[in-house]
């Protein structure tokens, strides 16, 4: 008997105003171990998705199911790092105070500095742990938040354009990290940047309100599906560049 899945999303539609769907009907289901690359143009609904598997969206018809219950019920196993979007930490905590913010309930104290610590040490940032968190350059701050996912120990791990504000530099050291990890997590990242994981990634899905595609390897009748222009299907299948002329409404 197969494994239950750890993500399932039954037919779902959502949107965010009558007749509007950010998500229309959409079948999506990740297995325990899968590595998950979401892409696709903007506004097709990747951010949606997260929030839906979070439980932070209700859909408006349509089943999701994390860990085999409600979303809601599962946030305890999920790591969560959003899109960076300028958030304002004009408030008194530092670094480790926003790591130590993702502990599991009942692990503070000395135990939950060190595994807030150790969180920090694998995204080369303990050296900022005393540091202002309004004082942190982007990349800095979106190496703490994920090191903040990291510190309750997930199961499932969603990331929303994680290297957005990480310099080149450390791109390419998050990106290995992350490999690392879905050894042993399940990964679903949101990403722009389907060059940089093409090669660790062990599925991708192609989403634009529809999911267009959920395979090993997309082809150039999904991506046109999604992109609506030509996209040149390399780097093991994912879209890297656009060929030809296309409309404006092609964002790849």
């Amino acid at each position: 008997m197969s494994e239950e899945p750890v993500v399932r999303l039954r037919a779902v539609s959502f949107g965010y105003g009558p007749g509007r769907p950010a998500l229309d009907r959409v079948d999506f289901e990740v297995a325990k171990g899968d590595y998950v690359a979401v892409i696709g143009p903007n506004g097709g609904g990747k951010t949606t998705l997260l929030k839906v598997i979070l439980g932070l969206r209700k859909p408006w018809s349509g089943s999701v199911e994390v860990f085999g219950g409600p979303p809601g019920k599962a946030r305890s196993r999920i790591g969560y790092v959003p899109q960076w979007t300028g958030l304002n930490l004009d408030f008194p905590v530092t670094a480790l105070d926003v790591v130590m913010m993702g502990l599991p309930p009942g692990l503070r104290g000395a135990a939950g500095r060190r595994r807030a610590l150790a969180a920090m040490e694998e995204l080369g940032v303990a050296s900022l742990a005393s540091n202002h968190a309004g004082s942190l350059s982007g990349g800095q701050r979106q190496k703490v938040f994920v090191a903040r996912a990291l510190a309750g120990s997930p199961e499932l791990l969603l990331l929303d354009e994680p290297a957005a504000s990480v310099d080149q530099a450390g791109q390419g050291g998050l990106y290995e990290l992350l490999e690392r990890l879905s050894a042993t997590i399940t990964i679903i990242l949101v990403t722009h940047d389907v060059g940089a994981v093409a090669g660790s990634v062990r599925s991708i899905a192609c989403l634009n309100g529809r999911l267009v595609s959920h395979a090993e390897t997309l082809g150039t009748e999904a991506l046109w599906k999604a992109y609506g222009c030509p996209v040149d299907p390399i780097s093991h299948g994912t879209p890297h560049r656009v060929l030809g002329t296309h409309g404006g409404g092609c964002d790849a």
